[in-house]
């Protein structure tokens, strides 16, 4: 157990060091996702004009919900996961994991946590610069237990978020470019995933649905749990369906794996 361990331990530190390297670039990016969060205030600053409340909560709990899913998104977000994932499959990469005793999902998560590290600690850099500025505007909730079940549902999360990434990847077994895919998949994920406003102001039917789709547990559910727009009542059938999409995923990433590997060698040979 402890040998297996150490061999995603050394792919972990591979990571963070390759993470470490383009650390600026990620610090830009947070930066540059500043103007994205002074859109979103003048926005809802504007569509609050004249109005306490919007579907029962006022501006403050509507800006704390949107600075809450950009720290989430550096936090537990799969960025480009995908991308590389395909990358090595498509130039033969992959070849070197079938001859050695290391599991290619754990593999790629560890880079994927060692990622989300390194971006999840660099976003606090422009947050420490805004925060005196945007301080008054914030309201968190004071319940102790909102933080606590946040914790398991910001892990299954980004599980949720790399296994989506990692089938995507895993379609170039199939297909020769996953853009088209990897392009739809975050059109629908800005919306069903609350990225573009929160998921409890759609219709009651529709935000029902949502509620059973992985989407919905990608970044609105732990951003709702820490900001007070789901109840206590919600949360324990949330995370219930949370882990239910967490093993179906895990499954599906399995099954893809093996059937591309049947098909990657019919091909090579």
């Amino acid at each position: 157990m402890r040998a297996a361990l150490e061999k995603y331990r050394q792919a972990f530190l591979v990571g963070l060091q390759s993470n470490i390297v383009y650390r600026w670039n990620f610090a830009v990016r947070g930066f540059f996702s500043l103007f994205h969060l002074a859109v979103v205030f003048t926005l809802w600053g504007a569509a609050f004009a004249g109005s306490a409340s919007i579907g029962g909560f006022d501006l403050r709990q509507t800006l704390t919900y949107f600075v809450t899913l950009l720290v989430l998104q550096f936090l537990i977000s799969a960025f480009n996961e995908d991308y590389q994932i395909s990358e090595e499959i498509r130039n033969g990469l992959i070849n070197q994991f079938l001859l050695k005793p290391i599991n290619y999902f754990l593999y790629r998560f560890s880079i994927f946590v060692a990622a989300r590290l390194v971006t999840g600690t660099l976003i606090l850099l422009p947050l420490a610069v805004a925060l005196p500025f945007i301080h008054d505007s914030l309201v968190f909730p004071a319940e102790g237990w909102r933080y606590a079940a946040a914790l398991p549902a910001l892990l299954m999360s980004a599980v949720i978020q790399f296994s989506i990434a990692y089938c995507f990847g895993m379609l170039t077994f199939w297909f020769l470019e996953i853009q088209g895919f990897v392009i739809l998949s975050m059109a629908v994920e800005a919306v069903l995933g609350g990225q573009m406003f929160p998921l409890d102001l759609m219709p009651e039917p529709v935000f029902r649905i949502a509620q059973y789709l992985p989407f919905y547990y990608q970044m609105y559910f732990p951003a709702a749990i820490i900001t007070g727009r789901l109840g206590a009542e919600q949360v324990l059938p949330g995370l219930a369906i949370q882990a239910c999409w967490v093993v179906a995923l895990l499954v599906v990433n399995q099954v893809l794996w093996a059937r591309g590997l049947r098909r990657h060698t019919a091909v090579g040979g």
